[in-house]
């Protein structure tokens, strides 16, 4: 059975000026024919009857716009309702608003159901790294512990020397595998929240540096750093500096002895654009657009230390900031990663 609509008020507006303008038509055609036959002059009649049309028309405009408006109105008072979880305005009325207003609640309910649904999904997965966290972090340790005793324990016994370091350096490689990858769920899960905040370029610059300093002494490289003190950006200073730790870590080890590393900072309207440069292997043109992939490493860098995470956890942290990265590199002559912070 066909739904009717019922807007009595409205109705009848539409009927009362549907017969006046009727009336009018048919007055209209009733004096012409009058006329006619009398023989009269028809001009004064037809301004009289145009003047009639005109007003009945602005009127019936300004209802319809009226009408319009009150309905408008109600709508967004029935959205709002159906929002805040009120009741029913229109109680399942056979009407155009009690549809609207029970279909979108059933959304809204739906949309509620799933939100819950996916909260209780989030919450496992927090339970689930909080788990994996605690429980490998103790055997990890353990290993590396038994690695560097056995590795004291073994001075004179070359051979076996050599496999208590690989054991060692794999141990070491697995925990920081393992702690990369909580970081990285707990960024994508929010189980992170990240502390904006107007601090120096040079403040997280300047802690990364000191981070990576002794190993880069090691190689002979030389750093730079071109950043004026007032230079300020919008961003969480821990995770800002773990992000230019890890570029600047990169940068020493696919880089060859008495190589350099250059840092420079300038400001934008929009952003403060940080640029690390170094004089590496470099990145092919076929590669670039891949690096920032989960697990991804170049053809030329396979043979040494990593797993492929750094760079996208990187971009993920700066993405989350409002931020976003960039690499441009000439294979052979080195690489430059652009961080864009935000100013506010």
């Amino acid at each position: 059975m066909k739904r009717q609509e019922r807007l009595p008020h409205n109705q009848l507006v539409n009927v009362a000026f549907a017969a006046a303008f009727t009336i009018l038509v048919l007055v209209y055609v009733t004096c012409i024919i009058l006329l006619e036959i009398t023989g009269s002059s028809l001009l004064g009649f037809s301004l009289l009857f145009i003047i009639c049309m005109l007003i009945l028309g602005v009127a019936w405009y300004r209802s319809l716009r009226n009408m319009v408006t009150s309905f408008m109105g109600k709508v967004e008072t029935l959205v709002d309702n159906a929002t805040h979880g009120r009741e029913p305005t229109y109680n399942y009325e056979e009407t155009l608003l009690s549809s609207i207003e029970h279909k979108l609640m059933r959304y809204i309910e739906i949309a509620r159901v799933n939100g819950q649904n996916l909260e209780t999904e989030k919450n496992k997965i927090k339970e689930l790294i909080s788990d994996i966290s605690h429980q490998t972090k103790t055997p990890l340790s353990n290993i590396m512990i038994y690695s560097q005793l056995l590795e004291e324990s073994l001075v004179n016994d070359e051979h076996t020397l050599q496999l208590a370091v690989q054991v060692k350096k794999q141990s070491e490689k697995l925990d920081w595998l393992i702690q990369s990858l909580i970081k990285l769920s707990r960024l994508e899960t929010g189980m992170i929240s990240l502390r904006m905040e107007p601090c120096p370029v040079i403040r997280a610059v300047s802690e990364a540096v000191s981070q990576i300093l002794i190993q880069a002494e090691n190689s002979r490289i030389t750093i730079s750093i071109n950043c004026e003190p007032h230079i300020t950006a919008c961003y969480d200073p821990k995770w800002t500096t773990e992000v230019l730790s890890n570029l600047l870590e990169n940068a020493v080890k696919y880089s060859e002895p008495g190589g350099s590393i250059h840092i420079t900072a300038e400001a934008n309207e929009m952003f403060i654009r940080l640029d690390i440069a170094d004089t590496g292997f470099g990145i092919s043109q076929e590669e670039l657009p891949q690096i920032f992939r989960r697990f991804y490493r170049g053809k030329n860098v396979r043979d040494a230390e990593g797993v492929g995470i750094g760079l996208f956890l990187a971009r993920e942290i700066i993405t989350a900031q409002g931020g976003h990265m960039k690499a441009a590199s000439v294979p052979g002559q080195g690489t430059v990663f652009s961080i864009f912070l935000p100013l506010f």
